[in-house]
């Protein structure tokens, strides 16, 4: 079963009655959209409501979903205590969603209390309930919760795809509500400043969702995106891709900005099949062998780091975990940087724990609070951070520096209890005396002593 309908929505939380209050008459025409599009979505008869919201905790490269059975919320932040949320989580869509996205090469992470147990994983955010509020008047289904990354436009339409094929394979009628405000810069004074052009921004997303030429989202000059200051690009070609090969029709509820933030609310139903609405061309046939996921050391590092800050204390491996990691054991080098300067980077030659899993966590806790050079990394800092990881091989002996290439291979020096390592393809090192060096160096072994040399390779994740 294709989506049924589809749904452009901001989430201003200023727009629920119990927020807004005395506010509430300056956005009048975006609360009577919002019951009215209520109201085209329970006509829609939907079984499932997939929410996209850019404010749902996720990660910069991969497409998070909450993956717990239910979720709730509340507007206590903004002021109104008594208005809460507790939602039933369609577990059934989310299994059928993660396997269309893996089928399309997505990456995407399953968050929640028995996944990556991110802050607020199990919690609605405002990107959705703004929206939930009103929808909840007329329907009371199980929903989705989708977090948008920072991946391109074009991932975002594959995403779409990829819920479209899901709601084929479950054979559920399904409401896509793409949750995100236009521009952010419309007036003097405006949330994120002001720019000109903004309002050129908007008028043309009004524009493209009028007309329905979706096709036009390319076309998109990239200055005037960042111009906009908008939060809702993303959510848009998701549910431009989530009608990927139909006619459409598509229809403008309402458009304002009274505190210098667009608010626009837009329909968009399904026609007949046709191959000509494609923004891009995407095959699952076509697509290349699925590489093991890259980024599985980094999200574990970022994982490990995250918790221990919150928690105080280290955590074990996510259920999510790969086996990969967890069924073998290695040296691991942890590197974390801000603003591309290092903060910090602590390993080991040998393993020194049960999995490289744990091996990745408790290197990535090292490099934050232990590496001699720096000062702990501060709580402030944590979202700051990026990281490396680098997994070692077997160091293997050799006899002389011309079985060295600072670039391929990393080095061990050894003499006595005097070790010291220096990892390969390390900028501004291009010999290996150079390396051999700077490993002596840090080992506290003098330049013209006689040491042993290993070599290993590594496998890196960035």
């Amino acid at each position: 079963m294709p989506i049924v309908i589809g749904c452009l929505v901001p989430h201003p939380p200023i727009i629920i009655p119990e927020v807004g209050r005395e506010n509430l008459i300056k956005v009048t025409s975006t609360t009577q959209a919002m019951l009215d599009i209520a109201e085209e979505v329970a006509q829609a008869e939907p079984e499932t409501l997939v929410f996209i919201s850019p404010h749902s905790p996720g990660f910069a490269d991969s497409i998070a979903i909450k993956a717990s059975p239910g979720l709730t919320g509340s507007f206590a932040n903004f002021g109104a205590f008594n208005v809460k949320f507790s939602v039933r989580c369609d577990l059934a869509f989310i299994d059928a969603f993660t396997k269309a996205a893996n089928d399309y090469r997505l990456s995407i992470t399953k968050i929640g209390s028995e996944f990556a147990d991110l802050m607020g994983a199990n919690e609605l955010d405002h990107g959705v309930m703004v929206p939930l509020y009103y929808l909840q008047k007329r329907v009371d289904i199980p929903i989705v919760s989708i977090a948008i990354s920072y991946g391109g436009f074009d991932e975002h339409y594959t995403l779409g795809i990829a819920i479209q094929q899901a709601a084929n394979a479950t054979g559920k009628r399904v409401a896509l509500i793409a949750s995100g405000d236009l521009s952010h810069r419309l007036v003097p004074g405006a949330p994120a400043g002001y720019n000109p052009r903004a309002v050129d921004f908007d008028a043309k997303i009004e524009e493209i969702f009028d007309t329905g030429y979706f096709d036009e989202l390319g076309e998109l000059d990239p200055s005037l995106i960042e111009a906009a200051g908008e939060c809702g690009l993303r959510s848009i070609y998701t549910l431009v891709g989530a009608f990927n090969n139909q006619d459409i029709r598509t229809k403008v509820l309402s458009y304002e900005a009274p505190f210098g933030v667009g608010y626009m609310i837009s329909t968009v139903y399904p026609k007949t099949i046709s191959a000509a609405r494609d923004l891009y061309t995407i095959e699952i046939e076509d697509l290349p062998p699925k590489e093991p996921e890259p980024n599985a050391p980094i999200k574990l590092a970022r994982y490990s780091l995250e918790k221990f800050y919150e928690l105080g204390h280290p955590v074990d491996p996510p259920p999510d975990t790969p086996s990969d990691l967890l069924d073998k054991r290695a040296g691991a080098f942890v590197c974390i940087k801000i603003d591309g300067n290092l903060r910090g980077c602590v390993g080991t030659i040998q393993p020194t724990q049960a999995t490289l899993a744990e091996e990745i966590m408790a290197n990535a806790i090292q490099a934050a609070t232990a590496d001699p050079r720096f000062r702990a990394v501060t709580v402030d800092e944590v979202p700051r951070l990026t990281y490396s990881v680098d997994i070692l091989d077997e160091p293997e002996k050799v006899s002389s520096e011309l079985m060295l290439d600072p670039k391929v291979y990393g080095v061990i020096v050894r003499r006595g209890y005097n070790t010291g390592l220096l990892l390969p393809n390390i900028e501004g090192v291009n010999t290996a005396d150079e390396q051999i060096a700077i490993a002596k160096q840090k080992a506290g072994i003098g330049l013209n002593e006689e040491v042993e040399l290993y070599r290993f390779r590594v496998t890196r994740y960035e």
